[in-house]
């Protein structure tokens, strides 16, 4: 079976080739980066044998959801950062600063500033108290099937909106490589991300987030030092011509152009702080290392990686605006920058590297797409299956088997989800989609992850009714505010006047979750309160995986 999938793969791959070199255009085909396709190809075949070789590694439901706990501190670090190191990161980012100039630097340092909070406060606990998911963590003292069923909801709302961003970049750079339809290409990466994560479960996830970020980290570094060449290494001079050839002229360098009110920007800044330690499938990864010190080493090197390339990112920005805004053969007819902006740092490539250059940066940002969906649909696919099937359903009794194939099963589905969210989202920046999904996480997740491992009084009610009033709070802000209400659905004025409502949905689910705790006087309530301090024991000393799966 795995055989006759690989073989349909690789089919489709090579009749994808023909059918990009085939388009023509009045009757004539048209020029194609021969390069730049070998490159692509050459990358989707190593990642299929990963995946192929990891499946004969894939015995149990350990092995499918954390790699058996074997993955080390170092490498899960090197994971994390191929994993948080996303479309967004690398496209969209750049994107905005090409846009947007010195505002782009808020998604940058919001992405990273989430890190030390995970480091000094979740990290090691999450590791002691957890096994496959967040919901083993939250449900360790509390009532397991409502908490479960809230963390299993939001993980799946989360990773839907961190789906979009990648479909979306995956999506246009295909076609603005291949000539591909959007719509072909984007059913071509959810096909890709199904087979991966099928059949490969983490440990493939993990080794084709640990290639993607070696060279993803190698290609934005030569970027970089082509752009300071260029500016003969002096920023001043980067950021003077810079501003020399951009349309908003000096403007791209005072703040307030991206994010124009101080609510909206406070908003984003806390979705991106505490966002990032609400995401299920970076949560998820602490789970594949054997102890908690290894959890804190995986932190310690992710925040390096991924503090390095935010910086790059930024310099990258700046060189687009330098290299590729002046320069027609980067424009169509009307001026616009071909593949739109999201695209701004592929043709950055090709203006400082050829097309050599610019077929290794399409491979690798093709490569950072596949590997985030992996983790984000491999971390739904056990929301579904560890959470609500066997944890909900089967009362934690169920069959693993059973459980694997349900898995399996949610995957396939979530591809489809996938393919269809990112045909639906086609003209949105993927920065901003990411952004929306921290809100979510930052506002359901996290709130709950934090109280249930640090406050003594949390009960069941009230970690249920501040989870969804957090996660509900900013689903119904972010559906009446300007991007869906108006961009979307097409209302002359939003209803919520801003960009992102994590700034009001986490202090609501806070607030709700202190509320209904100490106004919960049950004797089920008394007895969670009585439990947290053997769970503060477990999550300093921790019990081992084996004692851990007994408990």
């Amino acid at each position: 079976m795995r055989k006759l999938l690989y073989a349909i793969s690789l089919f489709f791959l090579s009749s994808t080739v023909a059918y990009a070199t085939a388009i023509t255009e009045g009757g004539e085909k048209q020029p194609m980066n021969i390069q730049a396709i070998i490159m692509f190809l050459i990358f989707v075949g190593l990642t299929l044998y990963i995946t192929y070789w990891a499946s004969k590694r894939t015995r149990s439901r350990a092995d499918y959801y954390t790699a058996g706990g074997k993955i080390t501190g170092f490498q899960n670090g090197m994971a994390i950062a191929g994993d948080f190191m996303s479309a967004a990161s690398f496209l969209g980012i750049s994107a905005l600063v090409y846009t947007s100039g010195y505002d782009g630097l808020i998604y940058s340092i919001g992405f990273l500033i989430g890190w030390p909070i995970i480091l000094f406060i979740i990290a090691e606990r999450l590791r002691n108290l957890g096994r496959y998911t967040f919901a083993d963590v939250v449900s360790y003292r509390l009532s397991p099937k409502p908490v479960r069923t809230l963390s299993a909801i939001g993980s799946l709302v989360v990773v839907a909106l961190y789906l979009i961003a990648q479909m979306v970049g995956a999506g246009k750079l295909i076609e603005l490589l291949f000539g591909l339809n959007y719509h072909i290409a984007v059913v071509l990466v959810g096909i890709l991300m199904v087979l991966y994560v099928l059949f490969g479960g983490m440990l493939a996830t993990t080794w084709v987030q640990i290639i993607k970020a070696i060279l993803l980290l190698a290609g934005a570094s030569f970027m970089a030092v082509m752009v300071m060449k260029a500016a003969d290494f002096n920023f001043n001079t980067l950021f003077k011509e810079a501003v020399s050839v951009h349309s908003k002229g000096f403007s791209i360098m005072s703040p307030g152009g991206l994010v124009s009110d101080p609510i909206s920007a406070l908003s984003l800044g806390l979705a991106l702080m505490f966002g990032t330690a609400g995401l299920p499938h970076i949560i998820m990864r602490f789970f594949t290392v054997s102890d908690a010190k290894e959890a804190r080493k995986s932190v310690f090197y992710a925040t390096g990686f991924i503090g390095y390339f935010y910086i790059l990112t930024f310099i990258i920005g700046f060189g687009a605006i330098l290299l590729v805004s002046p320069n027609p053969m980067f424009k169509d007819a009307a001026g616009a920058l071909i593949g739109g902006t999201n695209m701004a740092a592929v043709h950055l490539a090709d203006a400082v590297g050829g097309n050599f250059f610019l077929g290794f940066i399409s491979a690798v940002a093709f490569a950072t797409i596949l590997a985030v969906v992996a983790g984000l649909t491999l971390a739904g696919a056990s929301a579904v299956s560890h959470d609500l099937y066997a944890n909900v359903i089967k009362n934690g009794h169920a069959d693993e088997r059973q459980e694997l194939k349900v898995s399996k099963i949610t995957v396939v589905i979530l591809g489809i989800v996938a393919i269809g969210l990112g045909i639906l989202f086609e003209k949105q920046n993927i920065a901003f989609m990411v952004g929306l999904a921290f809100s979510i996480a930052a506002s359901c997740n996290f709130p709950i992850i934090l109280l249930s491992m640090y406050w003594k009084g949390l009960t069941t009610r009230g970690a249920v009714a501040g989870g969804w009033s957090g996660l509900l709070v900013a689903v119904t802000l972010m559906i009446l505010g300007p991007t869906i209400w108006v961009s979307i659905l097409g209302h002359e004025k939003p209803i919520y006047p801003y960009e992102y409502p994590a700034l009001f949905s986490i202090i609501i689910a806070f607030i709700v979750s202190w509320f209904f705790s100490i106004t919960d006087k049950s004797s089920l309530g008394e007895q969670e309160k009585a439990k947290f301090q053997a769970q503060f024991i477990r999550s300093q000393i921790g019990l081992g995986i084996e004692q851990g799966k007994q408990h």
